[in-house]
């Protein structure tokens, strides 16, 4: 099938707004632990048990963005919106009738498998067309439509929270509202359906920069750099970083000041949960935007960098401020986010906009891994010092170690990336042919 070829005078600014459309349903995913509670009382699950569908969701996000991403280039963004749809919203109809019946596998299966194939589809969907519209500033433009992925639970975390007081805590009620989450959702993906469309020619905007400008490699010839396997590690220390906040954060602040005179409540741990997408999406504009100006290798020095700083505070003085707790895991869910929105932008520097769609879905094997590592770091260890009669802030303390471990492994493998060596480059002549064949089929 073709992609949608934008008429003459479109503007490309209606090209954010369709990505936000999907990215901002797709990304409840980091409302998830709005669920772990309810649904470990109501099927008595255990917190690893509770993390698996978000983890499964991950994974799936990861392979499936691996294996489309070829598909997605050659199909449109159109294609790929509608396939998200399709699979996101069956997802939760699916992980519905599981809450219905308490057969815990099939929310596994719903949430987990097949919506995680809508999170990898939709995720990449717009990530090649918006650089393409944008070549003049592509960290700002693919922070645009990655920030709608982060900001996702800021709108999910406080109407899920809402729909469970309204419908109950009981496998009834999570069953409803997952009916309800995927039948608006699947409303909201519809208008990134109808609205997306590719550019017309290789330069959208007067004066740019062509969009094919500088060395151009293939998918294939990528995966075989050294420069895709180190920033195949950056994004996943980054991520695991992230992630491990992320999926237990409502739990995890709870716990952090139990045995405090200001513990937090149900309420307010939903609202950290907001805070902490509030960051996510926030970086994920402004710190990608920041590495049109500095440079994405900077910028990356400063996600793993200082964030190995904000895990260490959090490690040793978290449990003893509760302002100094939310600042920090505040600065490191922007980083993390950052990180998400910045790495196309990397990868078009690095590889081109050829086939910047296939390499960015291979690269995000890497969110598969870290969607495994990171909450079964974080839970594992919780779970075991539960056990061993440990409790607060203590059940913590060795994950964030490890965390800023990884964050350091990171940081090293970022400095290890250099420009692509030549002969992984398309021919100049190839690469044109290739292009004025793509737009002659789109026409």
């Amino acid at each position: 099938m073709s992609p949608p070829v934008a008429p003459a005078g479109w503007s490309r600014w209606l090209v954010p707004p369709a990505a936000l459309s999907v990215h901002l349903s797709i990304g409840q995913a980091y409302a998830w632990s709005v669920f772990k509670p309810p649904l470990e009382s109501a099927l008595g699950l255990s917190g690893t048990q509770s993390a698996l569908p978000f983890q499964l969701g991950i994974v799936m996000l990861g392979l499936s963005a691996a294996f489309g991403g070829t598909l997605v280039e050659r199909n449109g963004p159109r294609w790929a919106m509608a396939v998200a749809l399709v699979c996101f919203s069956s997802g939760f109809l699916i992980s519905a009738l599981g809450a219905a019946t308490e057969q815990y596998w099939l929310i596994v299966l719903g949430y987990g498998f097949v919506g995680g194939i809508g999170l990898g589809i939709g995720y990449i969907s717009p990530v090649s067309t918006l650089i393409k519209w944008f070549p003049d500033r592509p960290g700002m433009a693919t922070g645009i439509a990655i920030m709608g992925f982060g900001g996702g639970a800021l709108i999910a975390s406080p109407w899920s929270t809402q729909m469970l007081e309204s419908f109950g805590t009981d496998s009834s009620g999570i069953a409803q509202a997952f009916l309800v989450h995927g039948l608006v959702y699947a409303v909201c993906m519809s208008l990134g359906v109808l609205l997306v469309r590719v550019p017309r020619t290789e330069r959208p905007v007067e004066g740019a920069p062509s969009a094919f400008q500088g060395p151009q490699v293939s998918a294939r010839n990528a995966v075989r750099t050294p420069q895709f396997w180190c920033l195949w590690v950056v994004l996943c220390m980054n991520v695991t970083a992230g992630i491990g906040i992320l999926e237990k954060a409502a739990p995890m602040i709870t716990d952090f000041f139990a045995d405090t005179s200001t513990p937090v409540s149900v309420s307010a741990a939903a609202g950290f949960v907001a805070l902490l997408s509030a960051a996510n999406m926030a970086g994920r504009i402004g710190w990608s935007s920041t590495s049109d100006l500095i440079g994405r290798k900077n910028i990356y020095r400063v996600y793993l960098g200082v964030g190995a700083l904000m895990y260490a505070l959090i490690a040793w003085f978290g449990d003893s401020s509760k302002p100094l707790f939310i600042v920090c895991a505040l600065v490191i869910l922007s980083f993390y986010g950052g990180g998400f929105a910045t790495i196309p932008a990397y990868l078009k520097d690095l590889f081109g906009t050829y086939q910047v769609g296939a390499i960015h879905g291979r690269l995000l094997t890497a969110w598969s891994t870290a969607g495994v590592l990171g909450p079964l770091i974080v839970n594992w260890i919780a779970d075991h010092q539960k056990e061993a009669g440990e409790h607060g802030s203590s059940l913590y303390g060795l994950s964030f170690l490890i965390m800023i471990g990884l964050l350091v492994i990171g940081f090293a493998a970022n400095e290890l990336v250099r420009p692509v060596h030549a002969r992984h480059h398309i021919p100049a002549p190839r690469e044109a042919a290739d292009v004025q064949r793509q737009q002659s089929e789109s026409a």
